[in-house]
């Protein structure tokens, strides 16, 4: 799928689910993009959280902790999608328009975990890769050209085992950036952004 390198991946950090204008700042900072086709992947936030207390509660286990956060993923596609006009979700890569005209999609993380197993490099079973790490799993699949991070918290130095140390990226993302593409990485802080 090289066709898609000009397509921009952007992960909306839970952290941001909690904003009552979010609607309107996803909106702005979109369209101060210079790209037009653009895949959206949703951050977990307190839903994620809802089954970490659940693993605690019931000692689920990373495995089965792991599957029902995607669900949970899923569901805030769906919010995502209803936020934002001509939104669409998808649950696989293959279904993104390959013409190069403008699109604005949000994937269902579930679905592309699922079709993404039988693959080796996929994101593992572990609370330490979280939407981080499937937001960047996803750029490096699809050949994207540039990943956005929108997060509660901003970045701008590359060390992303020092982003990992101090909790701006989870645990796993640098093994996958050591993984390789050339894929440039942005984190924003969308709290903070403003249209200029």
């Amino acid at each position: 799928m090289r066709w898609a390198a000009d397509v921009a991946i952007v992960k909306v950090g839970g952290s941001l689910f909690d904003l009552a204008d979010l609607r309107r700042r996803l909106l702005d900072w979109l369209d101060s993009l210079t790209v037009s086709r653009v895949l959206l992947i949703p951050g977990g936030g307190t839903a994620a959280d809802v089954v970490r207390a659940w693993d605690r509660r019931f000692q689920l286990g990373e495995e089965t902790s792991h599957w029902l956060a995607l669900r949970m993923l899923q569901v805030n596609a769906h919010l995502l999608a209803h936020l934002l006009p001509g939104a669409v979700v998808l649950s696989r890569l293959e279904q993104l328009p390959p013409e190069p005209r403008p699109f604005l999609a949000v994937l269902d993380a579930l679905a592309f975990a699922q079709g993404d197993e039988a693959d080796p490099n996929h994101v593992p079973h572990r609370w330490e890769a979280t939407s981080d790490s499937i937001a960047l799993r996803v750029a490096q699949v699809l050949g994207a050209g540039v990943l956005y991070l929108l997060k509660s918290v901003a970045w701008d130095n590359g060390d992303w085992e020092a982003a990992a140390r101090r909790g701006v990226v989870d645990p796993f993302f640098p093994d996958l950036v050591r993984r390789g593409s050339a894929l440039s990485i942005h984190v924003v802080n969308l709290r903070a952004w403003r249209a200029s």
